[in-house]
Formats: structure tokens, sequence, C-alpha cells
């Protein structure tokens, strides 16, 4: 029993650290995620706090390994508690199919989501009738994001257009003014809503030229005009 508490107590400070550590370092990828060609980036599109990378990780021990640990030790449990054990796991492993978002519970405390990193051709119905968009940024203007950035904000523009979301595009549309150097007023909940499709259909051509030449910037934190590989913090 002491062993077995070892073991637990060991993995439980070896895996904790290990998600933390890289998905810090690596702007919300792992390892595996980025073998697989997963991110986790915030749902407002801001920068990843610590504190929701901690709290979307340790409710992974509360949604698994909690549970799993009392399988583990079946043999000194009764089956009301195997039972119990199972039905919260299935709980929490069926939550992504119950919101919209197809989030777990993790990401929804954390604020964040896990977006793929492979689809490079983008629904054109979104920026449909918006090519003066591609005209009225600067290519460093474009520059300032990448294919990750894109995927977050087309699903925001996705979104049904309920009070929450109207105050979460003001709050992306201001983050992409303050990091581009946007000095045109935007005042309206129309103008917030022209400049994000103008700037999504802009940003979506900018990429995809770039990408016929081998040229995937994978997010803003990535060297402009590389492979799109290496980011500032490894360049460094």
């Amino acid at each position: 029993e002491l062993g077995m508490a070892m073991l637990l107590l060991f993995s439980f400070f070896l895996r904790c650290p290990y998600f933390l550590f890289f998905e810090l370092r690596w702007q919300g990828q792992t390892p595996g995620k980025r073998l697989v060609g997963l991110r986790a980036v915030d749902r407002r599109g801001g920068a990843l706090s610590a504190s929701g990378l901690a709290a979307r990780n340790l409710m992974r021990e509360v949604e698994v390994f909690m549970p799993a640990t009392v399988l583990m030790l079946a043999e000194g449990i009764g089956p009301l508690e195997t039972t119990a054990a199972l039905l919260w796991m299935g709980a929490f492993t069926l939550m992504p199919l119950f919101n919209r978002d197809r989030l777990r519970v993790g990401d929804m405390l954390g604020g964040t989501w896990v977006i793929s990193l492979q689809r490079m051709t983008l629904d054109q119905d979104l920026g449909k009738g918006r090519d003066r968009g591609s005209s009225r940024f600067s290519k460093a203007q474009l520059d300032a994001y990448g294919i990750a950035e894109l995927q977050v904000l087309e699903r925001l523009l996705r979104e049904p257009k309920t009070h929450t979301v109207r105050q979460t595009k003001r709050d992306v549309c201001e983050r992409i003014r303050n990091r581009i150097g946007w000095r045109e007023q935007v005042l309206s909940s129309s103008d917030v809503e022209a400049f994000l499709f103008d700037y999504y259909a802009a940003l979506r051509n900018h990429l995809e030229r770039h990408a016929l030449f081998g040229e995937r910037r994978e997010d803003k934190h990535a060297v402009s005009g590389g492979n799109g590989r290496s980011s500032a913090a490894e360049s460094r």
C-alpha cells in the first residue's frame, strides 16, 4: 500500500509539471500535441495564461486520474465504488458532446480550447464579398498573426450573435487594433463586425499566398517569412 501511494504521488508530480512546462514554453503545445498538429489557445484570442493552463491541466486529475486511481485499486473496493468511478469517468469523457464548442471541463475552466494546425484551407464564405480587406491592411499588419489566430478568429465569427459574443468580438477587435497599430476608430457593433470580417479575409488570403510557396506561419510567435516551425523563443 505504501509503495502504491508513493507511485501515485510520483506520477502526479511527474505529469502535472510536464503539461504546464511544455504548454507554457511552446505556446500551448506538448510534444504529443506538436506531433499531431494540435495547440491549446486562449478562447478570447489573447495570450495563454499560467493560471488558465494550470486550471485545464489540474482538472484532468479530476476528470481522468482520480477515477482511474479508484479503478486501479478495484481489488480493495466494492462494486458500488467501482460503478461510481466508471460513471464519474464516463460523465467527464462525454462532456464535450453536450456543449456547442466540444470543450472538456478543463478547457471550460481554463478559458482555452484546442485547435488543429493542420487545416490550411478555410471556408471561403466568411470572407466572401470582402476583397477590400486585402488592400485595407498592410503586409506588416497581416504579418502580426498566423494560422492559429486565424482559426480562433474564424470560430469567433461563426458564433451566434449573443451579448457575450458581441463583447468578446469587441475585446478581440481591440487586441488586434492595438497589435497592428490600427488608428481608425471602431465604434459601433457593426464597425467591429466589419473590421473583424475584413481582417479575417485579408489574413486568410495573406497566409494562403505564403503557403503556396511553402511558408507556413503557425502562429504569431513564429518567425515571419519562415516555415512556421521555429518560434521566436526557440530561435533565441
